[in-house]
């Protein structure tokens, strides 16, 4: 309880402070008026109370607010009694009461809560979460090590603490979020609320440390070691599957129908390379900022407690639930939003996910094919005519700009090889393997693969281009089959790289976003107060691919030059390649995103060099 009563006296302290400074501001306010300066007193005060007066806004709706349970998949103890029964027995061996739910959540985390009352001193609904993944992903073993772990919270009554450390932790942020950075009122809270995580956060590492002394004395430290070490192991697995399966379809608007399925495979499919990754010990740093201690510091003192034999059970931890299956197809029901996007089992979904990402690269080089030929929906064939003026290095200069465009021409063939694919997928002679050991690859009807690159070398020679021609036409390979789909290029499936408040653009107030594919001009405010807020404000509103439509979108692909005039701040001038003119002028009131002008500098310094070759 001790983390329980420091959360209290130091809320109470930010009271306190508040009042302290009221207080000191006021008395300020009354002397300057005595010396008869009554406006001067009331014009520095004023926004000085007013950052006093957010203190106790920010406490008032810290205090009114209550953490929301994790949205996820209510198990009841008849549709999975083994699981159950497996809570029920930790909970009598760790000392405490047994959870009153369990919700499968989509996360690799297992977590507790329990909703109190009287800043924790009454106890309430206790629910415990387990994430999808780990069911998927640990042995019974491992996850009862888990488990007994996350009811060592109970049982250490660190759940009680739970709504205070909340409360605390958001009356922080409402605090510092209100008073300006410049405001001498703030300088104070902002050291008492570093004071205040210093305190908690060390207090948090103690509670991590103790509920671990369950997990071992349940699970022995041998189980409980390996448990640890096998969670950043499965992060890393969950990563890797967002980023190699469900992303590129998710972005092209499809959706996977086994969403958490797909995941099981995985993890049974890269066994032995996930084998590889536990022979590696894990090393962390951390610091007195961290709610937890480290991995490693856990895992010297888990080995430190005494071995005693205890039954292995090394089963699959899904096997506690009967039907991991359909749990995993009524979590994604309630935790999952498709939206719009086509719904498709994993080959379907992986076979149109790699046709779409394949004909947005297509798409690219068709683009520039246009603005080079003058023609309006560019294709493949529109490609060829080009190869046999010999003006294929004009095109291939803008995609190897550090090459001659002789050399940039022979450097095609890569690109070339692309549009080949996508002539024949088009053309119904390749089809996509979805593959849970590798990447995806193509291959003919037979199942055998198909490889275009020797083709493709002979079709950037205007010399043996017939010959490339010839032999697609033996493949059965339609040239018109590839052709431009994507006129314009969009952000869809962009990233943020950065953001830039109070910018002028076209001179015009504008704030900027920086995305992997092209820059994003949104209409400002005259006043440059609050520019990262208005920023984070922004990027919380929506997809970055909605801001594109929403307002003015400039893709790299469209910027033929960019000169930089002045560095610091940033002054520079866009040509597109219809001729326009952009100009940009970054002021010394503008606020930035992290590191944003750096990106900035870095994007207009490669276009630079990219329209000098």
């Amino acid at each position: 309880m001790l983390r329980a009563a420091a959360s209290v006296l130091m809320l109470l302290g930010f009271y306190v402070i508040a009042l302290i400074q009221a207080a000191l501001v006021l008395a300020l306010v009354v002397w300057i008026a005595v010396e008869g300066h009554l406006g001067a007193g009331i014009k520095l005060g004023f926004p000085l109370l007013v950052a006093v007066g957010a203190t106790f806004v920010g406490l008032w709706r810290a205090i009114r607010t209550r953490p929301e349970p994790l949205h996820g998949l209510i198990v009841a103890p008849h549709d999975a009694p083994e699981l159950w029964g497996l809570v029920q027995h930790l909970a009598t061996e760790v000392g405490t009461r047994t959870p009153d739910e369990i919700r499968l959540v989509p996360e690799v985390n297992a977590a507790v809560s329990e909703d109190t009352r009287l800043l924790g001193l009454i106890g309430g609904r206790r629910r415990l979460y387990l994430g999808m993944p780990l069911l998927q992903a640990l042995s019974v073993d491992q996850l009862r090590s888990v488990v007994a772990h996350e009811l060592g919270h109970y049982s250490g009554q660190h759940t009680r603490l739970g709504a205070v450390a909340y409360r605390g932790r958001l009356a922080i942020g409402h605090t510092i979020g209100r008073i300006g950075p410049w405001n001498p009122v703030g300088w104070t809270f902002r050291g008492y609320a570093r004071l205040y995580l210093l305190v908690d956060n060390a207090a948090s590492r103690r509670q991590e440390l103790d509920a671990d002394r369950a997990s071992v004395r349940v699970a022995g430290p041998d189980v409980a070691v390996s448990a640890l070490r096998e969670l950043p192991i499965i992060d890393a697995a969950w990563d890797f599957y967002f980023g190699r399966y469900v992303s590129w379809g998710w972005e092209a608007g499809y959706a996977p129908d086994d969403f958490f399925g797909g995941f099981g495979q995985l993890v049974k499919a890269r066994h032995e390379e996930l084998a590889k990754l536990r022979d590696d010990e894990p090393e962390e740093h951390r610091s007195r900022w961290d709610t937890h201690p480290s991995n490693a510091e856990r895992i010297a003192v888990m080995r430190t407690a005494p071995r005693t034999a205890r039954p292995v059970d090394g089963r699959p931890a899904a096997m506690l639930v009967p039907s991991i299956a359909t749990a995993g197809f009524a979590l994604q029901q309630a935790v999952v939003d498709v939206g719009n996007r086509q719904v498709l089992p994993w080959p379907q979904f992986t076979a149109a996910a790699a046709t779409a990402n394949l004909q947005r690269n297509a798409d690219r080089v068709f683009r520039s094919l246009g603005r080079l030929t003058g023609v309006a929906d560019p294709g493949l064939g529109t490609l060829f005519d080009l190869v046999a003026a010999g003006r294929l290095g004009e095109l291939a200069a803008e995609f190897h700009p550090d090459a001659t465009r002789k050399e940039a021409a022979a450097k095609f063939a890569g690109p070339m090889d692309l549009l080949f694919t996508l002539a024949a997928i088009r053309s119904g002679v390749a089809y996509w393997r979805h593959s849970w050991t590798g990447p995806v690859t193509l291959t003919d009807a037979a199942g055998a693969e198909l490889d275009f690159a020797p083709i493709a070398a002979l079709a950037v020679s205007p010399d043996t281009l017939e010959e490339a021609r010839a032999a697609l036409a033996a493949a059965g390979i339609r040239v018109e089959a590839a052709a431009i789909v994507e006129r314009r290029a969009t952000a869809s499936g962009s990233d943020v790289v950065g953001a830039m408040a109070n910018l002028k653009i076209d001179g015009l107030h504008t704030d900027l976003v920086l995305l992997d594919r092209g820059l994003v001009f949104v209409p400002g405010p005259k006043s440059t107060d609050n520019g990262k807020d208005r920023l984070r404000a922004l990027l919380r509103s929506g997809p970055v691919e909605e801001l594109a439509t929403r307002f003015r979108f400039l893709p790299y692909e469209e910027i033929a030059a960019a000169t930089v005039t002045k560095r610091t701040p940033v002054r520079a001038e866009l040509r597109t390649h219809d001729g326009a003119t952009v100009t940009l002028e970054e002021r010394w009131t503008g606020e930035q995103l992290g590191e944003s002008r750096d990106a900035l500098l870095g994007v207009l310094d490669r276009i630079a060099e990219r329209s000098v070759v």
